[in-house]
């Protein structure tokens, strides 16, 4: 099967928010979803890696279970969906490149929330 490009990438990626129940989107109304090819060279060096390939995703920003009431202003939150990374990993493994992209998405999404594994764990189930 021939990678999608990125506008299809992004297309998947929204079906599969969409999928996910109502109380978890209704919590992630404010943040944004982005997909890039790669990580940039702040992330490469932030997070030591030693490929962009070794990061499918990312979550930037402050999670809910540490924000503080007088903390007035902040950077949108913002997910992070690495394309070429993904795609990658798709090749490996047999599995549907959009649940590869919903778990990717939900464990994110996940750490804005602050959520244990289990927690998205459970998640997942419920979306499928």
């Amino acid at each position: 099967m021939k990678a999608p490009p990125i506008e299809e990438f992004e297309r998947i990626a929204r079906a599969a928010f969409d999928e996910l129940p109502e109380e978890f989107r209704a919590r992630c109304a404010d943040v944004v979803i982005r997909v890039e090819d790669f990580p940039d060279a702040e992330v490469m060096a932030e997070m030591e890696l030693d490929s962009p390939f070794d990061l499918l995703g990312l979550y930037h920003g402050v999670a809910e279970t540490h924000r503080s009431v007088f903390e007035t202003t902040h950077m949108p939150d913002m997910v992070f969906l690495y394309r070429r990374p993904i795609l990658d990993y798709w090749t490996e493994y047999d599995e549907k490149l959009a649940d590869i992209i919903r778990h990717v998405l939900i464990h994110e999404i996940g750490h804005h929330l602050g959520f244990s594994d289990d927690d998205m764990h459970a998640i997942e189930r419920g979306a499928s």
